[in-house]
Order: structure tokens, then sequence, then C-alpha cells
């Protein structure tokens, strides 16, 4: 028997969103300020533009971010968190602290989870 959905719950709603790791990393490097598109990728390690412009596209869709863009020679794009964007942190944090616990870093990519659990008082 086919599962068919006619409606989210709002659980699938919100897994949407933060099930996917590129939309947690973009969500996590816009937490602190605005960054540019090509900032953004710098930051993170493994993301091609094309799978980057989706993800930013689907949370600009879902009101989590964002887009200004400033009519120069060349353009430029600038992207930060709106407020429901800002109400995901704190669960990002918890997942942080949860991750923290059960799991040890992976070498070499421990340095932004123990800040940000460090300053979650863990």
């Amino acid at each position: 028997m086919k599962c068919e959905k006619v409606t989210k719950c709002r659980l699938d709603a919100v897994a949407d969103i933060i099930g996917s790791k590129w939309n947690l990393m973009i969500i996590w490097h816009l937490r602190d300020s605005t960054l540019r598109f090509s900032e953004l990728q710098s930051k993170m390690c493994g993301i091609n533009s094309k799978t980057i412009t989706k993800h930013l596209r689907d949370l600009e869709k879902e009101s989590i971010i964002t887009r200004t863009v400033f009519p120069e020679v060349p353009p430029r794009v600038e992207y930060t968190l709106t407020e429901p964007g800002r109400g995901i942190l704190p669960i990002i944090d918890a997942m942080l602290i949860w991750g923290g616990k059960f799991r040890h870093p992976v070498e070499g990519r421990e340095g932004c989870e123990r800040n940000r659990i460090a300053s979650a008082g863990e």
C-alpha cells in the first residue's frame, strides 16, 4: 500500500528546512552577519555553486533568509537571516550540545562545534 501525504504535519515542515546538511550550514554561517554569495560559499567546504544556489533559493522561499540585490556593476547580492531564521538557531545549538554528548568531533571539523557548545554553557 502506498502512503500518500495530502498535507504536511509540522514536523515534516521543520524537517524540510533543518533536515538538509546544507540548509543547516547556511543558517549557521549567517548567524552572526550578512554575507555575500562568495563569502558564504568560501565558508562552506565541499559545496558547488549550483547546490548552494538551490539551497539559498529554498531558504528564501521558506522566509528563513532574505536576499538583497544591489543595483551595482557587477551586481552585489547579500544574504541574511530573517526573524524566523533566527528562531532556528536555538534548535541548532541544542543539536550541537546533544551531538557533543554522544559523538566525538570528526578530526579537523571540531572548531565550530566546540566554540558553539562552549558558548552555550556546556
